[in-house]
């Protein structure tokens, strides 16, 4: 059975007795962050709702955080629940990633881009 690599947090930005905030080893864009109850969960629809409050307390105070050091634009708040869905790490963890003016062409759809087709609309 492979490691977890979200079971033992290394390198912990923020964190509260439920979660912690790591900065993503494969950013999407500058100040992506991960959102990761302490407990292993697979996914979303496994987590306590304490654990979804926790988790929801985090990406306020991320987004702070990223407001400040990063002054980014905008962002985009995602989870991946189930392997159909794109997840490959099955540890629930939410990415807030940082948006910048001009990071792409047309950033219009936004997390609808999952499925490229549907994007624009």
């Amino acid at each position: 059975m492979p490691v977890c690599p979200f079971c033992s947090p290394d390198q912990v930005i923020l964190s509260n007795n439920l979660a912690y905030a790591i900065f993503d080893r494969y950013p999407v864009n500058e100040g992506h962050m991960l959102i990761i109850p302490y407990r292993h969960v697979v996914d979303y629809w496994d987590s306590s709702r304490e654990e979804r409050q926790a988790i929801n307390d985090l990406l306020e105070e991320c987004k702070v955080f990223l407001d400040q050091r990063f002054q980014p634009d905008a962002y985009n708040i995602g989870v991946n629940c189930g392997e159909a869905a794109g997840q490959t790490v099955f540890h629930l963890h939410i990415h807030l990633i940082p948006r910048y003016k001009g990071d792409v062409d047309n950033p219009r759809g936004g997390v609808r881009g999952v499925i490229p087709d549907k994007r624009i609309y």
